[in-house]
C-alpha cells in the first residue's frame, strides 16, 4: 500500500513547485471531489452535508465538511504550502562582463544554501498581469531545466571544505544566460503568461529544484525528494480528509502558507484566515458567537508538521531518549517553552488516534542544550485556542534543496487522519 502512496506523493510534490501551486493542485483535488468553492468577499450559504473550501492569496486553501448531525466541533490538521527557496528580485538581470546574464534572489527562509548548487533549476509562482482590460493572476512554471547556481572550484578556494560564510547577494545567484544581453527573461515569462511583456504588473516567482523525487535504499525503504517539509504532511492529511467518513464533526483541512518566514502574512497562521472560516462556518449553520466559543472549547487541532529523524551520522545531535527513526511512525513533537504546543492532554489524546488506527507513534523532543524551531499550532491559537497536538513525519535534511524519508510513514498520516476525520 505504502508503494503507491509513496507514487502520488511524489506526484503531489512535483505539481507544486511553490505555495501558489500546492494550493492550487489541492483547489483541483477539491474541486475533482465535488467541494463547492467560496469566496471571502461574498456571502456564504451553507448546508449540513455540504462540502467546501475557499483560498486566500492563493497560497492558503481551507477545505472543511459539515456533518448532517448537529456537532459543532472542529477537527482540523494544519500543514503549511511553503518551502525554503529563492525568491525573484524586482529587476532581475544582472550583466557579468558582456558574457552571462545572472539573476537577482533573496532568501525565503532559512534554507541550507550548500544544496542549492551545481544543480538544475527552474523559476514557477505568481504573475499579475493586465488582460483584455482586466488585472488577472496567473501562475505559472517554466517547466524546463532554466538555470543553475554553479560553484567556484576547489582551485579557487582551498578552504571549502573546511566551513565557507555562503553570501546570498555574491554566491547565490544564478546563471540565467550565456549571451550577455538583458532583457530577455521578462520576454520569457510574460510569454509563459501569455501576455505582451508590458502587461506584467507584477509577480512573486521562486526559483526550485528541478530533481525528480526519487525511492532508493537497500529495500527501497527511503525517498528523496524536493520540499518534503511540509508537502508530505499537507499531501497525507488530504488523503485522509478525502477518504475519511466525515460523519461526527465538521472536518477541517488547513494548509497555511509562510510557515518558512515566521507566518506573520495575512495567509499565515498568524493572520485570522482560519478563525475567520471557523466564525464564518458557525455563523452560516445558525451560531452565535457565544456558540462559536463553545466549539472552539470542544474542538481539537492536529499541527502537522515534519519532524527530525535520528541522523546516522549525527547522532549526537538527538536527545538521548527521544529520537525517532525514518518509517518508525508518526512524530508527536513536545517542548517546554511551547515552541510545539503539544501538552499531556493533546498527546494523551493523539495517542488513543494512533492507537485506534493501527499506527505506530514516536516521541521528539529537542536537546536541552539545542534551540529548536516553532510550527503553526502554537502560532494559530493566538488568533483560534483550542486543543492542540504537534506532530510530524521524520526526515533527514530538513531544509535541503532534496530532503529525505521513509517510505512508510506517509501512509501512517493517512490512515491517523482518516480515523481523526471520521
Amino acid at each position: 500500500m505504502y508503494e503507491e502512496t509513496t507514487e502520488k506523493l511524489l506526484e503531489f510534490i512535483s505539481s507544486s513547485p511553490t505555495a501558489f501551486h500546492a494550493a492550487e493542485t489541492i483547489r483541483k483535488r477539491f474541486l475533482e471531489e465535488g467541494f463547492t468553492e467560496l469566496k471571502e468577499e461574498e456571502h456564504w450559504e451553507l448546508e449540513k452535508g455540504g462540502k467546501y473550501f475557499v483560498m486566500r492569496n492563493h497560497s492558503a486553501i481551507i477545505g472543511f465538511s459539515i456533518p448532517m448531525n448537529d456537532s459543532g466541533r472542529y477537527h482540523i490538521i494544519a500543514s503549511h504550502s511553503d518551502s525554503p527557496s529563492f525568491k525573484i528580485k524586482e529587476n532581475p538581470e544582472m550583466s557579468v562582463g558582456g558574457a552571462y546574464v545572472k539573476l537577482n534572489v533573496e532568501r525565503y527562509g532559512g534554507m541550507i544554501l550548500s544544496t542549492w548548487f551545481d544543480r538544475p533549476l527552474s523559476v514557477a509562482g505568481r504573475m499579475i498581469v493586465r488582460k483584455n482590460g482586466k488585472i488577472l493572476e496567473k501562475l505559472i512554471n517554466i517547466d524546463r531545466d532554466l538555470v543553475m547556481i554553479p560553484s567556484l572550484a576547489i582551485h579557487m578556494n582551498r578552504d571549502i571544505n573546511g566551513g565557507y560564510h555562503y553570501n546570498v547577494q555574491k554566491d547565490m545567484l544564478p546563471l540565467y544566460s550565456g549571451n550577455g544581453e538583458k532583457g530577455k527573461f521578462l520576454d520569457m515569462i510574460a510569454a509563459e503568461a501569455e501576455v505582451r511583456p508590458e502587461d506584467v504588473l507584477g509577480h512573486d516567482l521562486f526559483l526550485y529544484n528541478r530533481m525528480p523525487g526519487t525511492v532508493w535504499g537497500a529495500r527501497n525503504e527511503f525517498i528523496s525528494s524536493p520540499r518534503l517539509d511540509d508537502l508530505q504532511c499537507a499531501f497525507a492529511s488530504l488523503e485522509g480528509f478525502l477518504q475519511a467518513d466525515k460523519k461526527k464533526n465538521i472536518a477541517v483541512h488547513c494548509v497555511l502558507d509562510n510557515e518558512e518566514v515566521g507566518s506573520t502574512t495575512r495567509q499565515g497562521a498568524a493572520s485570522a484566515f482560519l478563525k475567520d472560516v471557523l466564525y464564518r462556518i458557525n455563523l452560516a449553520l445558525g451560531g452565535d458567537h457565544e456558540s462559536y466559543l463553545m466549539a472552539l472549547a470542544e474542538s481539537f487541532m492536529i499541527s502537522a508538521d515534519n519532524a527530525h529523524a535520528l541522523h546516522p551520522n549525527y547522532t549526537d545531535k538527538a536527545d538521548p531518549v527521544n529520537r525517532p527513526t525514518m518509517n518508525g511512525g508518526i512524530v508527536i513533537k513536545y517542548n517546554a517553552n511551547q515552541k510545539y504546543c503539544t501538552d499531556g492532554i493533546s498527546a494523551a489524546i493523539f495517542k488513543e488516534l494512533c492507537r485506534e488506527a493501527e499506527v505506530p507513534y514516536q516521541t521528539f523532543v529537542n536537546r536541552s542544550d539545542i534551540a529548536g524551531g516553532s510550527t503553526l499550532g502554537n502560532i494559530s491559537n493566538t488568533q483560534a485556542a483550542m486543543n492542540t497536538v504537534d506532530i510530524g513525519l521524520p526526515q533527514l535534511a530538513m531544509h535541503s534543496a532534496y530532503e529525505t524519508a521513509g517510505v512508510k510513514d506517509t501512509e501512517s498520516l493517512i490512515r491517523a487522519a482518516k480515523v481523526f476525520y471520521r
